[in-house]
């Protein structure tokens, strides 16, 4: 029994001190696990793309089943993967067409871009899983003034919410409009240069996105976060000695 008891209280304190690891930990499995799998199983496994494709697609499956079965809800980062990854096998059958070959990676665009605007639409912006390790910085307090921040509790509430979806309709408006860019650019510019155009047409749609999401959204997130979690702090009570 005791031990039980020790357990919980352990996970307890995990849960209201998370680690860096913690608030990377969706990141990590929800992301990198899959894309680092996908790109191991092809290039050091020699795998086919659709046998990477689909071998990578299991975790996120795992992830996007267990949410929906055992807590009752979409794990949208999860879900994201699992759909780019569904887009991808499908597109992964298209070849001959040099020109349909380069405008179909519009389609893993689209389908993040779209993906991440739904999220927005469903009240849970998407990009907010990648967003949040950089402003709580695995600080307590920062994640206790986020928590607030996030469930309506504290006096900014209204303004944060605001600005966590502001930061993921900047970056869905990005990536869909790289979308058409790309699309469009496959039809019309020479396909010799449109190989190499298109991928600096992305690193510039996300350094775009990232810049204009920033200032106008991550920046200010943090502003509140830091001002709740210090307005928190001057409100706990301090224990005064009293002499006899």
């Amino acid at each position: 029994m005791r031990k039980n008891t020790g357990a919980q209280g352990r996970n307890e304190q995990r849960r209201q001190n998370p680690s860096v690891l913690d608030n990377f930990k969706p990141l990590i499995v929800d992301l990198a696990v899959p894309l680092g799998s996908y790109y191991l199983l092809k290039g050091g496994f020699g795998m086919s793309t659709f046998a990477a494709l689909a071998w990578s697609s299991v975790v996120p499956a795992a992830r996007t089943v267990w949410s929906l079965v055992r807590e009752r809800r979409t794990n949208a980062l999860a879900g994201l993967i699992l759909a780019v990854n569904v887009v991808s096998l499908g597109l992964s059958f298209v070849s001959g067409d040099p020109r349909l070959m380069l405008a179909k990676d519009s389609g893993i665009s689209s389908t993040v871009a779209i993906g991440i605007l739904v999220s927005v639409r469903l009240g849970k912006p998407m990009m907010t899983a990648g967003m949040k390790p950089f402003l709580v910085k695995g600080d307590a307090a920062r994640e206790a003034a986020w928590e607030r921040l996030a469930s309506g509790a504290a006096a900014g509430s209204a303004a944060f919410r605001s600005k966590e979806k502001a930061f993921s309709v900047v970056w869905g408006l990005a990536l869909l409009t790289e979308c058409v860019a790309r699309a469009v650019g496959a039809y019309t510019i020479p396909v010799d240069t449109m190989v190499w155009l298109g991928t600096v047409i992305m690193i510039g749609a996300m350094g775009v996105a990232f810049v204009i999401s920033g200032g106008l959204a991550a920046g200010p997130m943090e502003e509140l976060l830091t001002a709740e979690a210090e307005a928190e702090a001057g409100a706990a009570p301090v224990e005064v000695a009293v002499g006899a």
